[in-house]
């Protein structure tokens, strides 16, 4: 086990499960994860490898013995009634039958109905009257001779899900996990491997999350397909009810006037709607206005008395063009049918989480390590949700008075979502608070952007907060950064006449700051025709996760003309390192005169235990660099004082690094091709800076 699945069973004993179990149990039963990890933490939820295999062939065998799959409805039938009464696990819905005035259930894979309910099992479990509940039930056969009454019955029945889970106990655990051990318990525990996502992708997969910890919180997710969009409401929670955003009524989802029975929003703690996106799709006008009133109010009427529900709504659905193009074209809410690409709709939403920056799921990235049994968490979660946490980030920041309340109340509702998540015993720090509420902003300003290029009636908004320095700290979303001549423009007018080129921007600033933010989009954005951009001294942030970064922009300009460059990285030690480093030579080579010789000299840090390897890697780039004009010497720097990360050009340029080379997120290993491995323009990028300094040579 690694330190953390060892730290998380010492802490969470009985609560935790190894994830690959899942798998290992499943075989062709089409049951939810938290069905199965409910049935792992009874007898799998150990350390101890021989009671893992005991435990996991118990669980077969229960799933063999008492789950129905639909092709052997009709053994599983008569063995009930054979033996007169049997267990089974079935997803169970029930009805009222007004004329017979009794409850009603229906078996989905069982495939019997009218199964005689009593009322108190009814009240118990409200739900069974909304939607199907995945249950573990005995349930009875007695034939009549009385045609009007079914042979079957209900005797017992026991929803999938922990009865109890000791919130005390959960909340004084978090204080034995650092902030970053504690982020990748929660990723592990949604299913996923920590090492394959950066920082701001781990973030951005518990933003799913924050619907199951906040009430009446609305999120939106647009992207690209097979990014596990809709998998977190169908799989991770008994609480989630996940709907195709076009199968749904008024009824179903608020209240049946005709008997005045509350909806899916009564029941459930989110309402996720599924394959929400689709232009052609058309949605009921009634149903979209009842649903803005209730994303706005927290209550709906139908014509009746006003009624109140807690639910939150994630919409989710696949988008059809990629990010410059629908900045260019139209707007990122471009997918979205007619009757939802609507101002008063979209303003409603709490946050845009940006899809397109989630990896396509792949096998490598899930995880064989430990992670909550899901029903355990979202027990913790659904907890949570009575709690405000909103008000934490206010000892340290205040957010702009310039935006509007509604704006407010996003940004703050989804801070208190993700401070719930990883900070539920209150141990945050200022920096922590930083980063969370930088993104959290970024989410709500993603949304309010896009309304200033829906509707001209919304003004554009200066998304900034201030620190307890009282220094102004603006924010901006990952795509404005990456598409700065696109983000701005107003569909449907001339886009020539809307564009400004980076360099005619960076001329005609007038601040430092002007010309800083004009320099960097000189530095990161498409070059116009006949504009060539000259070195300059500046210092730039850039947001991970973005792509369109690579060294030749980064470098580029500033290794013109040199002879010489010595790049100081103490981290050329693994292969992708020093992948960048051959990267960075082949760069060299393209910008260089043929008849010009350049000498690119790296010192770094021996790889301890490895240092063979990195040694013939290392040399493999000099053998490489024959005959090309470009002479490849390398040096450890064996005194250990080496931690600077710079590049310094005998024509007088020194770039500083923070993170040296190393700034694309390490690729996973994989078999077929990726463009991000052939072109550093489509690789996604690590959160880094650079400084260009100019000295005198």
């Amino acid at each position: 086990m690694s330190d953390l699945d060892a730290k998380t069973n010492e802490h969470f004993a009985g609560f935790v499960v190894r994830k690959d179990l899942v798998k290992a149990v499943k075989g062709n039963a089409i049951v939810p994860t938290y069905v199965l990890e409910y049935l792992l933490g009874q007898y799998c939820a150990t350390d101890d490898e021989a009671s893992i295999q005991t435990g996991i062939e118990t669980v077969k065998d229960i799933l063999r013995k008492h789950y129905v799959h639909r092709s052997e409805a009709g053994l599983i039938q008569s063995t009930i009634k054979e033996k007169g009464r049997y267990k089974v696990i079935d997803q169970i819905s029930v009805s009222l039958n007004e004329k017979t005035d009794s409850y009603e259930a229906v078996f989905d894979n069982l495939g019997i109905k009218k199964v005689a309910v009593d009322s108190d099992t009814v009240k118990a479990h409200p739900k069974l009257l909304v939607t199907g509940v995945w249950c573990i039930a005995d349930v009875q056969y007695a034939f009549s001779e009385d045609a009007r009454i079914s042979p079957w019955l209900l005797e017992s029945i026991k929803p999938i899900q922990i009865a109890k889970v000791d919130y005390d106990r959960y909340r004084e655990a978090r204080r034995s996990f650092t902030t970053d051990e504690w982020i990748d318990l929660l990723i592990q525990s949604i299913g996923f491997r920590p090492e394959a996502f950066g920082r701001r992708s781990k973030l951005l997969q518990l933003l799913r999350l924050i619907p199951f910890v906040e009430r009446n919180y609305n999120l939106i997710e647009l992207g690209p397909k097979g990014t596990g969009k809709s998998h977190i409401y169908s799989e991770f929670s008994p609480h989630g009810q996940l709907i195709s955003g076009g199968e749904v009524s008024i009824p179903k989802l608020f209240v049946n006037n005709s008997n005045g029975r509350i909806g899916l929003v009564g029941y459930w703690d989110v309402v996720a709607f599924d394959e929400f996106a689709g232009r052609e799709k058309t949605a009921n006008k009634a149903l979209v206005d009842i649903m803005k009133n209730y994303m706005a109010n927290k209550s709906f009427s139908r014509g009746i008395s006003p009624m109140g529900a807690e639910a939150s709504f994630s919409f989710v659905g696949n988008t059809d063009h990629n990010v410059p193009f629908m900045l260019k074209n139209s707007d990122l809410f471009e997918a979205l049918p007619s009757q939802f690409h609507d101002s008063a709709f979209i303003d409603r939403l709490h946050a845009y989480l940006p899809g397109w920056e989630i990896d396509v799921i792949r096998g490598e990235m899930f995880t064989k390590g430990y992670g909550f049994i899901v029903d355990y968490l979202a027990e913790i979660l659904r907890h949570l949700r009575s709690e405000d946490f909103s008000n934490r980030p206010d000892r340290f920041f205040k957010v702009s008075e310039k935006i509007s309340t509604r704006d407010r109340d996003a940004i703050y509702k989804t801070m208190s979502g993700f401070l719930k998540l990883i900070f539920p015993d209150g141990s945050q720090t200022e920096a922590e608070v930083e980063e969370l509420l930088h993104l959290t902003m970024e989410s709500r300003k993603r949304v309010k952007d896009q309304l200033a290029r829906i509707d001209s009636t919304y003004p554009e908004v200066d998304f900034h907060y201030v620190g307890s320095d009282g220094e102004k700290r603006s924010v901006t979303t990952v795509e404005e950064e990456e598409y700065p001549q696109f983000y701005h423009l107003k569909p449907g007018l001339d886009h020539q006449a809307q564009e400004q080129t980076p360099v005619t921007a960076a001329n005609n600033a007038t601040s430092p700051e002007e010309r800083n933010g004009a320099a960097e989009t000189v530095l990161t954005s498409q070059p116009k025709e006949n504009t060539v951009r000259k070195p300059a001294e500046g210092h730039f942030v850039f947001t991970e996760n973005r792509k369109g970064v690579s060294y030749e922009r980064l470098f580029g300009p500033y290794i013109e003309g040199a002879s010489r460059i010595i790049v100081t990285d103490p981290y050329i030690r693994i292969f992708y390192q020093i992948r960048n480093m051959m990267e960075f030579v082949e760069m060299v080579i393209r910008k260089k005169p043929p008849e010009d010789q350049v000498n690119v000299h790296l010192v770094t840090g021996p790889d301890e235990g490895n240092t063979a390897r990195q040694r013939e890697l290392l040399e493999s780039i000099t053998t490489a660099c024959t005959g090309t004009g470009v002479e490849f010497t390398w040096a450890f720097d064996t005194s250990g004082t080496a931690h600077a990360r710079d590049i310094v050009t005998d024509t007088g340029w020194k770039i500083v690094l923070d993170r040296g080379l190393d700034i694309f997120q390490p690729p996973i290993k994989t078999e077929g091709f990726s463009l991000g491995d052939r072109l550093q323009d489509h690789r996604t990028i690590k959160g880094f800076y650079v400084t260009y300094v100019q000295m005198s040579v």
